[in-house]
């Protein structure tokens, strides 16, 4: 008894706390606030996974005399391959089956790398001269720097719209616990 009367004196107490925690309410169903943080850490873990896949694309396509073309494929093939597997290695470490973790790590980032390529890559492109600088050029560095800046910052919003609605990095969240 003297438990239902300390919870109701501390009643806003834990609607506060359940705001501050209002991630968590996101695990299973998919309504509910999401924090910045929450998905600015969705966002740079993504980031992390295309940026080894873009730098290892373009270092191989120019040690190879590639074109600008067939090296930003690679580059962008690379991206997602990158993403996925850093997901993928988190998923698999909470005991979770390849087939199964496969479909996770694909729902969780598919339009997270998708946004973030297309936006790191139209910046590239874009850049006068982004396309033609090589990676022993300082502008390549800080043009590419520039651009997955600005596909996080473009990106953030969009992760954290969908683990508001239980998709995207939400679908990973489940496993963490």
């Amino acid at each position: 008894m003297q438990h239902d009367a300390h919870a109701g004196h501390h009643h806003d107490h834990a609607q506060h706390t359940h705001g501050a925690h209002a991630h968590h309410g996101t695990h299973g169903g998919g309504s509910g606030k999401v924090s910045w943080a929450v998905a600015a850490r969705a966002t740079l873990h993504c980031l992390t996974g295309c940026a080894i896949g873009e730098v290892l694309g373009m270092v191989i396509g120019t040690a190879l005399g590639w074109g600008n073309v067939p090296t930003m494929a690679l580059a962008i093939a690379l991206a997602f391959l990158f993403g996925y597997s850093l997901t993928l290695r988190g998923v698999l470490k909470a005991g979770v089956d390849l087939r199964a973790a496969i479909r996770v790590a694909l729902a969780a980032d598919t339009l997270s790398i998708a946004v973030m390529e297309l936006i790191d890559n139209g910046v590239i492109a874009l850049w006068p001269g982004g396309m033609d600088a090589h990676l022993s050029d300082a502008m390549f560095w800080w043009v590419l720097a520039l651009a997955l800046a600005a596909a996080f910052v473009i990106t953030t919003p969009v992760n954290k719209w969908m683990i508001g609605r239980g998709k995207g990095h939400a679908v990973v969240h489940r496993y963490h616990h």
